[in-house]
């Protein structure tokens, strides 16, 4: 990997607008938030150079995939301009693609974090994956049950039914796979972890380990 990232003014700069999150402040220390997306979109193409290869994405950069820090507040109680965190997609085509990735994401006080799967799915692509899930389970639970992927995520989060879904058993062998509403895995980093030198390094390890679900997802979803 390249030179040792410092992630400090990243979090200083984002602990200071949860802070202050107006636009008076965010004026005034433009040129503190410039420094920290710099170090972010840097971090990024550094995750991106290595993994490249393995997950085809050709010539991406962190332009594609990083998002931007002003909120849309339209439809929302919560008028806070900003994102009080600076987030990335890592995926074939970047933010926007059709296909799964990585979401990267660095706040302050633990909150950082690396994410992957069905987290806001269409009605279609949960029927998608309930069907492939009540037809033959067995290739996901091997996924989901392999030792990286434990070490990495403990086991699946999201929302889900308390009943059975509309069409399913509720004696179904397989029903709690079928209540999700949501099918994530998430990897928590404490800032101790993401200021380590090797922070870069243990991002990668974590994408390594959630490829596999993540190219399940892909599959069935097809």
């Amino acid at each position: 990997m390249q030179a040792k990232i410092n992630f400090l003014p990243i979090l200083n700069f984002l602990d200071n607008l949860s802070q202050n999150n107006v636009k008076g402040w965010f004026d005034s220390s433009r040129a503190d938030y410039e420094t920290a997306r710099n170090i972010f979109s840097e971090f990024i193409d550094t995750l991106i150079d290595e993994l490249r290869m393995s997950d085809n994405l050709q010539a991406l950069s962190s332009k594609e995939c990083v998002a931007r820090i002003y909120r849309d507040i339209r439809f929302s109680r919560d008028k806070s301009p900003y994102h009080t965190n600076f987030s990335a997609i890592i995926a074939p085509g970047g933010r926007k693609s059709i296909m799964q990735g990585y979401y990267v994401s660095i706040q302050p006080h633990g909150q950082s974090l690396v994410a992957g799967g069905l987290y806001m799915p269409g009605a279609e692509q949960l029927e998608r994956f309930r069907q492939a899930i009540a037809q033959h389970a067995a290739t996901f639970k091997r996924i989901t049950g392999a030792k990286d992927f434990v070490e990495q995520f403990g086991k699946i989060e999201g929302e889900r039914l308390k009943t059975a879904p509309k069409g399913y058993d509720r004696s179904h062998p397989e029903i709690e796979l079928l209540q999700l509403k949501q099918v994530t895995v998430l990897h928590h980093f404490p800032d101790q972890e993401v200021l380590a030198g090797d922070f870069p390094e243990k991002v990668v390890v974590v994408c390594r380990a959630m490829k596999p679900f993540l190219n399940y997802l892909d599959k069935v979803l097809q």
